[in-house]
């Protein structure tokens, strides 16, 4: 029986989603499937979807669509009238087994998000690659950024209790997995709806105390401005907690931050990375960057492309502003596209440079590796590394050798 197809679009959430989903429809004994995990951060994943749905239907005429995801919860009407899709589910719907079930097929099953209140663990054994496993932690988002549409596919931000968690990173140390990955929409405003009202720090020094087994733990995004005490002491004193911390930065500058809404300022970045800095020196930054957002002046892109410098960001998810329907920045002065893509450009040349300067000072140390496959692994603070002769999920110290076209190191077991 061919096993279920999942096409993951988006977050590393998105990532960890599809692990359920793929779980339920193997459960239910679906065959013949195509499941489409959709993202709605722009509008160019959106229309990314749409086009590997139609692609799917040609290349699998006799194959049963499902599409869900953010794009879907949000516009559930848009995917349900292709012609090509059988079923669309909503954010909710797609992690409970129930809608998996052969009995149930109607043809659209999304409810409001905003109802949902609580997240549950959804315990997964392990990932496919049993190396790295995305472990959700936090769900929605209570924030209103005037750019993001992402809370109205989400919903309110909510947490899944700390004992959950740990359970499922046991089960998946038990299995193999070397490297967690906590992941939420907001994960830094984890707890909040708890009791006790736990913070991420206490989720971290918890997980790593009950679970001493596991050798590497990672977050994804987190928004600075919410890290607490407990985060910090982690990151300087328990080595398995990996240097390596993505920031949802977005702007690097004070005005365009303003009328993003966001909570922090420049400034607050700077000093951010500066204190994590004198905590725990090996650490590297990743940021998430948005180039183009309505009003930014040539000024005002300046302060986003020297915040790569005065952050001493090496990884970049860069983004030229997508209008999201819905959304305040939509009605704000638009930026011409053209613009949008020239800014984004130079900001991912920037990174770029970083990045390949970044890894040159890599060059002669030996590292801690945790490989994948096709002879591919990451260090500890996320660096892309080939070495050959390394079965995947195993962790090897590596002599780095060199670096390969400016983008991943090379290296020999030590």
């Amino acid at each position: 029986m061919k096993k279920p197809e999942i096409k993951t679009f988006g977050c590393r959430l998105n990532f960890y989603e599809s692990e359920v989903m793929r779980r339920h429809a193997e459960d239910a004994n679906e065959s013949n499937l195509i499941v489409v995990n959709t993202c709605a951060v722009t509008a160019e994943a959106e229309k990314q979807a749409r086009q590997y749905i139609r692609k799917a239907r040609r290349d699998n005429p006799d194959a049963k669509i499902v599409v869900t995801g953010c794009s879907a919860q949000i516009d559930p009407l848009t995917y349900s009238g292709m012609p090509e899709v059988d079923r669309v589910l909503g954010n909710q719907e797609k992690l409970e087994a129930s809608y998996w079930n052969k009995s149930s097929n109607d043809p659209i099953a999304v409810n409001d998000i905003m109802l949902v209140e609580e997240t549950a663990g959804h315990l997964i054994d392990g990932f496919i690659e049993h190396t790295r496993a995305f472990i959700q932690v936090q769900q929605g988002c209570d924030h209103r950024c005037t750019f993001c549409i992402i809370p109205y596919g989400r919903g309110n931000s909510r947490s899944v209790p700390m004992g959950e968690i740990v359970n499922q990173v046991r089960r998946l140390v038990e299995n193999g997995v070397k490297e967690v990955v906590l992941t939420g929409v907001d994960l830094t405003s984890f707890g909040g709806d708890l009791p006790g009202e736990p913070k991420l720090g206490q989720l971290i020094r918890r997980l790593l105390a009950a679970v001493p087994e596991l050798p590497r733990l990672r977050l994804s995004s987190i928004d600075s401005i919410e890290a607490d005490e407990n985060l910090f002491r982690m990151l300087a004193e328990e080595e398995r907690l990996m240097p390596h911390l993505h920031l949802s930065l977005q702007a690097g500058s004070d005005m365009i931050l303003k009328r993003m809404k966001r909570r922090h300022l420049r400034q607050d970045s700077i000093e951010f990375c500066e204190q994590v800095r004198r905590l725990r020196p090996d650490v590297v930054f990743g940021a998430d960057l948005i180039a183009g957002f309505p009003t930014e002046t040539d000024e005002m892109f300046e302060d986003s492309l020297s915040i790569i410098d005065d952050c001493g960001l090496t990884y970049l998810h860069v983004f030229p502003y997508s209008e999201r329907e819905g959304t305040p920045s939509a009605k704000m002065p638009p930026v011409p596209v053209s613009k949008r893509k020239e800014r984004a450009k130079l900001l991912r040349g920037k990174g770029e440079g970083s990045l390949a300067a970044y890894l040159q000072t890599q060059v002669g140390r030996t590292l801690s590796v945790l490989m994948e496959k096709d002879g591919r692994g990451r260090t500890e603070q996320f660096a892309p590394i080939l070495v050959s002769n390394q079965e995947p999920g195993t962790l090897v110290q590596v002599k780095v050798t060199g670096v390969k076209d400016s983008q991943i190191l090379e290296g020999i077991a030590a």
